[in-house]
């Protein structure tokens, strides 16, 4: 199985370095089979969101009818960014394999400012109640 994985990952870097996009590719795979794959796209979509793993993500979102992926396998050709972390930890897949470290240190240009005022408490009810509902 590992070795279909790896196969499809290098096909998938291939045909994104082909169409000028960076060479990161992402399967996920369920059970041993491979349920979705996807490389890079961020360049032809002209947008930010469109990595390989948020695609493959999608895809199997899509195939599988729920966005709860936790019986899900994660292969990726380079360790995914923070932003594809997030998701993936939100999609609460199992298991996270990939086969390049990055090297580069995030240098971050935006910053992050906690609003301190009188209808945080609020929010933070509602948040709260809505979550606790979910629960029961």
């Amino acid at each position: 199985m590992k070795e279909e994985i790896i196969n499809k990952l290098l096909k998938l870097i291939k045909k994104a370095e082909q169409k000028n996009e960076v060479p990161v590719a992402a399967v996920l795979v369920k059970n041993n089979k491979i349920i979705s794959s996807a490389y890079n796209k961020k360049n032809k979509t002209n947008n930010i969101l469109m990595h390989a793993e948020i695609l493959c993500i999608l895809k199997c979102i899509k195939k599988m009818k729920n966005w709860r992926l936790d019986d899900c396998d994660l292969y990726v050709t380079l360790e995914p960014c923070d932003m594809c972390k997030n998701i993936i930890e939100e999609a609460r897949i199992k298991n996270v394999f990939y086969f390049c470290e990055k090297t580069s240190k995030k240098i971050s240009k935006t910053t992050y400012i906690h609003m301190n005022t009188k209808i945080n408490k609020y929010i933070n009810t509602r948040l709260k109640t809505f979550f606790e509902s979910k629960r029961k």
